[in-house]
């Protein structure tokens, strides 16, 4: 049960650490959304945004983080 603890407070650090970043560099995500790719549609007051190349590249970010993670877990605990 400790070890889910540790996890958890890990993940909340990572969330806070993200939210200080977005919260004092605005403009360091700025990028984020205008990528070639993202689809945006405005006509009569209604606008549909579809962030596909965005949602992409945070995929892959995550992806690689992740395994990167579960690289190291395994590498640590042989």
């Amino acid at each position: 049960m400790s070890e889910l603890g540790r996890w958890l407070v890990a993940v909340g650090l990572l969330i806070v650490f993200a939210g200080l970043l977005l919260w004092w560099w605005p403009a360091l995500f700025g990028w984020f959304g205008h990528l070639p790719g993202d689809l945006r549609f405005e006509r009569d007051g209604v606008r549909v945004f579809v962030p596909v190349t965005s949602m992409l590249l945070v995929s892959l970010i995550l992806t690689l983080g992740l395994n990167l993670a579960l690289w190291l877990l395994a590498a640590l605990s042989r």
